[in-house]
């Protein structure tokens, strides 16, 4: 079965030929020219990737990203963009991006960059501590609900990405011990490098502000080694 991938890029001549591209390489392609196209074919169909231009009409690549976070949190996007400034890359990242690719690239490169984006999230599809299931985890004062993405601390419920959601049961499985940083790549990430590193440094800046308002929960960094992530009375 082919692998299906939303390329949501305005540019006709650079859209055409990745999109020939990819086909070529047993992928189906859907191509939107904006982001509402973009969405409303993510609405329409489920798709194994998205690959996101930064800079399109209507609805920006970080604006539509956002969106599929929300709507969509278990289909992973990529951002491809010809901006390479380092404060878009951030911005990408902690919006919860997979990759940042910038123009030109080589296409050979992308195409192994989706088929890992895509088995690192097929691996991860489902979360297990000890090779148990958990629907939910009761973390000091919060509870998190695994299944519906959430975080609740008394009356107070908000919403988390499946990234963060990954990364607090990886981090309670481990909890009250020192966690070296690629052992949290490479079971939460898939890979450790400086894109992926990069990026668990924004979501570990996430996970503690969720879990500010416990006092008996902290997110110690030991420098260049690792996390400890330190529930007390637990």
């Amino acid at each position: 079965m082919e692998k299906r991938i939303l390329l949501a890029d305005d540019d006709i001549d650079f859209g055409t030929t990745l999109k020939q591209y990819l086909e070529l390489n047993k992928f189906e392609v859907f191509w939107a020219k904006d982001g509402v196209e973009a969405f409303d074919l993510l609405k329409m169909h489920s798709f194994d990737i998205c690959i996101v231009d930064v800079m399109m009409p209507k609805l920006d690549g970080f604006s539509l990203s956002k969106k599929i976070s929300k709507k969509f949190p278990a289909t992973p996007f990529l951002f491809l963009t010809a901006r390479k400034n380092k404060p878009d890359r951030i911005k990408g990242l902690s919006i919860g991006a997979d990759d940042y690719i910038s123009k030109p690239f080589e296409v050979e490169e992308l195409i192994l960059r989706i088929n890992n984006i895509i088995k690192r999230t097929k691996q991860q599809q489902t979360i297990n501590i000890e090779e148990e299931v958990f629907e939910t985890l009761q973390i000091g004062k919060y509870l998190l609900d695994v299944k519906n993405l959430s975080l609740t601390i008394e009356d107070h419920t908000f919403k988390i990405t499946e990234k963060e959601a990954q990364l607090i049961v990886y981090l309670y499985k481990n909890k009250n011990s020192l966690i070296p940083r690629d052992d949290i790549l490479d079971n939460v990430w898939g890979q450790s490098n400086f894109f992926s590193g990069r990026s668990m440094d924004v979501f570990i800046s996430r996970v503690r502000k969720h879990f500010k308002d416990d006092k008996n929960i902290c997110i110690n960094s030991v420098r260049g080694v690792g996390l400890e992530f330190v529930i007390k009375d637990q």
